[in-house]
């Protein structure tokens, strides 16, 4: 296995840039298992955090709940202070998102403590992945230009090749090199996002609980995008689920409604059909 694993993808927002970050544990498979072995709850320990090639000092803080609390889930932060060489790099690398939320925090009155929203097609991310040390750990940029990028080279495109695409790493030979560049961060985001949950649920189909392929010693699952990526260009955890190949093409034949609140897929002719495994969808 890879040793640089998804950990989480973090919106841009005013926290990020004075901060840190709050990372929930509960579905972040790799990550829990590091964390476990590496911070006690209650401590705080000293991690480096690589963004474009430079390392930072930051601290990783184990906050986790008390089993005792159900109603909270467990989380760890990563802190550092708004003077700090990360949050000045952050700060530099978002110059655009950091400029508008500037702007309307000077708007706010004083003491405000309302979150600012930024617009849907200005929105940037901030992916984080493991290294092969517990105490390190990759900062991947995803600007709103990439985001742009990505949706232009998937428009007109069927949602079964783009998601196959993802599954199995699959380059447009056609793409520049600057282009190819910018649309591996979100394919790679994509995938490692779907990696982590493939490992969640031990490669099984979340509608039939089968791993296919476990007689000969394989495991063949695939994510699957629950409102279609090539309109929504939602990756978030809670978009996607791991299904067989088979019920994979099913679903991008037939076009069933996915029902949350039952768990579920209505098919046009009727049918109903549950999903039978969930640790991650709400």
């Amino acid at each position: 296995m890879s040793a640089e694993n998804y950990v989480y993808k973090k919106e841009v927002d005013w926290s990020l840039f004075n901060y840190g970050l709050s990372i929930p544990i509960s579905h972040q498979v790799i990550f829990r298992q590091i964390a476990g072995r590496f911070i006690e709850r209650g401590e705080s320990k000293e991690i480096t955090l690589y963004l474009n090639g430079r390392s930072y000092k930051a601290r990783l803080n184990n906050l986790r709940i008390d089993p005792k609390y159900k109603n909270h889930v467990d989380m760890v932060h990563i802190r550092y202070s708004a003077g700090s060489d990360i949050a000045e790099a952050l700060r530099g690398c978002f110059s655009r998102s950091y400029a508008y939320i500037s702007r309307l925090k000077e708007l706010q009155p004083p003491g405000s403590k309302g979150r600012i929203r930024i617009p849907e097609d200005m929105k940037e991310y901030l992916a984080i992945y493991t290294t092969e040390y517990d105490d390190s750990y990759i900062l991947e940029p995803i600007m709103a230009g990439d985001l742009q990028a990505y949706r232009e080279s998937i428009k007109d495109r069927k949602e079964r090749m783009v998601e196959a695409s993802i599954d199995y790493d699959v380059i447009d030979p056609g793409a520049s090199f600057s282009e190819t560049k910018r649309l591996m961060r979100i394919r790679k985001l994509n995938r490692k996002i779907g990696e982590n949950l493939k490992i969640l649920y031990g490669y099984r189909c979340q509608i039939c609980g089968r791993i296919i392929g476990e007689e000969f010693g394989s495991h063949i699952a695939e994510a699957h995008h629950i409102d279609y990526y090539v309109t929504s260009l939602n990756n978030d955890s809670n978009n996607q689920m791991v299904l067989c190949p088979n019920h994979h093409s099913i679903i991008h034949d037939a076009d069933p409604r996915f029902d949350r609140k039952r768990m579920l897929y209505l098919y046009p002719n009727g049918l109903e059909q549950k999903i039978v495994m969930n640790l991650h969808l709400y």
